[in-house]
């Protein structure tokens, strides 16, 4: 936690330096793309900035207890506890902005939804995730764009991938990563028996671009004619395409618009989350010795959540936390789960690191 605030004012302070560079203010281009990150983590860094000048006005005022003027001291003596409180105050802001590392204070995400073991079941449940991701930002006033489906002939779908933007969404739904089950009467059981199936979830912090560097030589483009669930054409034209990532092997396609340059558009911006996911999780290895979030680690084998519609229940087996309110939930109000997961995370974080740093 320390490294990602020392880095971050680190770079806040070098953005602001490079705002005033006369290089800088010559090349509108690159004076936006350097106002727009300044923009994006100016309220982490000088919360930080101030945290750490509170720090050493407390040092000083401790100091003062110990001086032989009385006035100092008791100068001092008043002033220690507003200085204390105040840093309480910012650490308890800090840890909120921290909770998710480097990334967490990302406007912009990529999720993606796969059905997993249980068939037309399966593609359901992916449907019903996605509902309900989708309730839960349009509530919050986060843009929700539909990047890639693959749906199914009784209105399920294979995969979906997503594009949100807004504030807080990253912070808000980085935990949702992982193994969904689902436990009830399927549709086209005729017996009525409970049947047992999944779907994965994959949420992805999405780079500027400045961070990933794409180009078109990088990817082989291979364009196809769209095509609906049953083989059915959606149109004859060439407009989807598809993304291979020559050093990765990464495949992205894309085929929902009309437009074959809409369709682009969007793969790029799926396969560039691709690749920065992938930057990071490497990065995440090399620094396996530090302490890893108890939440867990977001890979799509572990198993994080059951949805019982017998029972109506909703149990997140990594905090241990059971809400008997399915129903609600589904309809997209997560914010009992979501909540309940940042602050257990608020927590190990709070007793993790000291709050003086």
């Amino acid at each position: 936690m320390r490294k990602i605030l020392d880095d971050t004012l680190l770079r806040f302070d070098e953005l602001e330096r490079l705002m005033s560079a006369p290089e800088v203010l010559s090349d509108s281009s690159k004076l936006q793309r350097i106002a727009r990150e300044h923009g994006s983590i100016a309220k982490l860094a000088t919360k930080y900035r101030r945290f750490k000048q509170l720090n050493e006005q407390i040092l000083e005022a401790t100091e003062l207890l110990h001086s032989a003027d009385v006035e100092l001291r008791e100068l001092a003596e008043l002033e220690i506890p507003e200085l204390k409180l105040e840093r309480e105050t910012i650490w308890n802001d800090l840890l909120d902005m921290t909770i998710g590392g480097a990334d967490a204070n990302r406007t912009s995400l990529v999720l993606e939804i796969r059905a997993g073991t249980g068939g037309e079941e399966a593609a359901l449940f992916a449907r019903d995730l996605y509902e309900m991701y989708k309730h839960y930002c349009e509530d919050r006033g986060w843009k929700v764009e539909i990047l890639s489906f693959n749906p199914t002939e009784l209105g399920g779908f294979k995969e979906m991938v997503l594009g949100i933007d807004g504030e807080g969404c990253f912070r808000c739904l980085q935990f949702e990563s992982g193994g969904h089950r689902v436990q009830r009467v399927p549709e086209t059981e005729a017996k009525g028996r409970i049947h047992t199936s999944a779907a994965t979830v994959a949420v992805m912090a999405e780079p500027e671009d400045v961070e990933i560097d794409l180009k078109p030589e990088d990817y082989r483009l291979d364009r196809f004619c769209a095509s609906g669930p049953g083989g059915q054409h959606v149109n004859k034209t060439a407009s989807a395409v598809r993304l291979t990532h020559f050093e990765t092997g990464i495949v992205v396609s894309c085929q929902d618009e009309k437009s074959q340059h809409k369709n682009l558009a969007k793969a790029l911006r799926v396969l560039k989350t691709r690749l920065y996911e992938s930057k990071r999780e490497e990065e995440q290895k090399k620094r396996s010795e530090e302490r890893l979030s108890k939440i867990g680690s977001g890979d799509r084998s572990e198993r994080i959540r059951t949805y019982n519609f017998p029972e109506n229940r909703v149990t997140d087996h990594r905090i241990g936390l059971t809400i008997y309110k399915l129903d609600s939930i589904l309809a997209g109000n997560l914010a009992p789960v979501i909540d309940g997961l940042l602050e257990y995370e608020k927590r190990e974080l709070r007793s993790a690191f000291d709050s003086t740093i």
